[in-house]
């Protein structure tokens, strides 16, 4: 009998898969037997991820695509089907900030670049929203099939300085809700759309904000691990196990919703 967490021989595509967190999940879902494809803008990140996936004894193929153009997404599409046959998990991790999103320490709200902001919009809602578009369409023909998106703690609670992430990530929050009614009432309940909600965990783009150079908490760093009751950052490989939740059978009943995973940010008041 095929168990509920069962994922074996599924096949997993994954955006943003050369990145800290793409590239932890991409070795979770592979050591439980899935097949991987790893999306990343640059082939060095592609092959990176790949190669850890194959050393280890996994399946996985790599391809430098641009989330943000339907084509080359599309591209893509026709080769992994083409190889596996089908798509069973969408990962939507690709996204991320610009500076001039960002308003900085001694700024205000007026000092925001739109053209940053709209790149940023265009990269954390579009560049989900393409994905979806194209391998969800492989999901519904075949009856079947999951989609994670990435959220953010910047969505229910105001995260200062960060406007032009905070505002792309609540869009995708309403885009997943909306998602998974369109897919359930018109392609059936074999297709189910929710999202994560990751707190705050160290990688490459985000160090500098929360960390110095001898490992100790910025300010910045301070005040967010004093509204996490856990009292610490999280580490990448805590959000798969949500993930190889969502993706499996035993959660074949949840679509439309978004899962935080930060160490109970968003459950504490700060008093």
């Amino acid at each position: 009998m095929k168990q509920k967490f069962d994922l074996s021989n599924r096949v997993a595509i994954i955006t943003g898969g050369g990145g800290a967190l793409g590239s932890s999940i991409a070795q979770s879902l592979s050591q439980s037997g899935v097949k991987i494809a790893i999306l990343d803008l640059t082939d060095t990140a592609v092959q990176r991820t790949v190669k850890l996936i194959t050393a280890a004894g996994g399946e996985a193929i790599g391809f430098e695509s641009n989330v943000l153009l339907k084509s080359s997404i599309q591209a893509v599409c026709d080769q992994i089907v083409s190889k596996w046959g089908r798509v069973d998990i969408l990962l939507n991790a690709a996204g991320g900030n610009m500076p001039g999103a960002t308003i900085g320490v001694d700024q205000t709200i007026f000092d925001l670049s739109m053209e940053d902001f709209d790149k940023v919009t265009k990269l954390n809602l579009n560049g989900s929203v393409i994905p979806s578009l194209v391998f969800g369409k492989v999901m519904a023909e075949q009856k079947e099939g999951t989609i994670i998106n990435y959220s953010s703690m910047s969505v229910d609670r105001v995260i200062t300085r960060v406007v032009g992430y905070s505002a792309s990530k609540a869009a995708i929050e309403n885009f997943t809700r909306w998602m998974a009614v369109e897919m359930a009432l018109k392609f059936g309940s074999g297709i189910r759309v929710n999202a994560i909600a990751p707190g705050f965990f160290v990688g490459n783009q985000n160090r500098a904000l929360l960390l110095n150079e001898d490992g100790s908490y910025t300010d910045r760093g301070e005040t967010i691990i004093r509204n996490t009751p856990m009292k610490r950052f999280g580490e990448a490989e805590e959000l798969n196990g949500a993930i190889h939740f969502l993706c499996s059978d035993a959660a074949k009943f949840i679509t439309g919703v978004v899962l935080p995973i930060d160490g109970g940010f968003s459950a504490f008041s700060g008093v």
